[in-house]
C-alpha cells in the first residue's frame, strides 16, 4: 500500500510488527551474511524476537525518533533500511541499510539511501544525515561514496560484535550538499 518503487520489480515499504514472521525468516536465511555487520542479526532469532525488534521501531516511529523500512523484490523481502536515530530537534539522523547477498549489485541500497536521504532532508528538514559503517565493510563504504557523503572520521574500537571490536567510520551529508544533487 505505502510503497516507493526502487526500479524493476523492487520497492521500499514500511516493515511493521505484523511482518515479524517474514522478517525472522529473512534474518535466519541471511544470518551468516548479515552477522559481521548487523548487531541485530544476533538477536532476531525467531518470530517473537523479530516482533520485539520491529515493535521497537514502530514505537520510535510513533515518537518520531526512528523508523524501519523493508526492501522487497517482487513479494520477497531482500533487505531493509532504518533511521536508527531521528532527532528532529537537532536536525540530525542516522541511516542504516542491509541487503541479502543474492540481491547485491543491482543498486537497491544506493536507490534506497537516495530516497530516504531526500525524504529526511527535503520533507522532514534534517540538516545532517549520518551513515555509520564498520571500517571493514567495503561495500557499504562504497555506497557512502556514491551518495557523495563525506568521511568525517573513524571511531576506533567502538563496538564489540561477534567476539571482537570494530572501528566505525562516520560518513555524512549535509542538507545544503544534498539540495545541490539531482535526486
Amino acid at each position: 500500500m505505502f510503497a516507493h518503487p526502487l526500479g524493476a520489480d523492487a520497492e521500499l515499504r514500511p516493515l511493521e510488527p505484523w511482518q515479524a514472521a517474514e522478517f525472522a525468516e529473512f534474518t535466519d536465511a541471511n544470518r551468516k551474511h548479515l552477522e559481521p555487520w548487523m548487531p541485530w542479526a544476533g538477536i532476531v532469532l525467531d518470530e517473537e524476537s523479530a516482533r520485539r525488534f520491529l515493535r521497537n521501531y514502530a514505537d520510535k516511529q510513533a515518537d518520531d525518533s526512528g523508523r524501519i523500512m523493508g526492501i522487497w523484490r517482487g513479494e520477497e523481502l531482500v533487505g531493509g533500511a532504518l533511521f536508527r536515530v531521528f532527532d528532529t530537534h537537532s536536525g540530525c539522523c542516522e541511516l542504516g541499510v542491509w541487503l541479502s547477498e543474492s540481491a547485491q549489485g543491482g543498486g537497491l541500497i544506493t536507490r534506497t539511501c537516495e530516497h530516504l536521504i531526500d525524504w529526511a532532508v527535503r520533507v522532514r528538514g534534517m540538516a545532517r544525515v549520518e551513515y555509520r559503517v564498520s571500517a571493514e565493510n567495503h561495500r557499504s563504504i562504497a555506497v557512502a561514496k556514491r551518495l557523495g557523503m563525506t568521511h568525517e572520521g573513524t571511531l576506533r574500537s567502538l563496538f564489540p560484535l561477534n567476539g571482537r571490536r570494530h572501528d566505525m567510520q562516520i560518513w555524512a551529508v549535509l542538507a545544503e550538499e544534498w539540495h545541490g544533487r539531482d535526486s
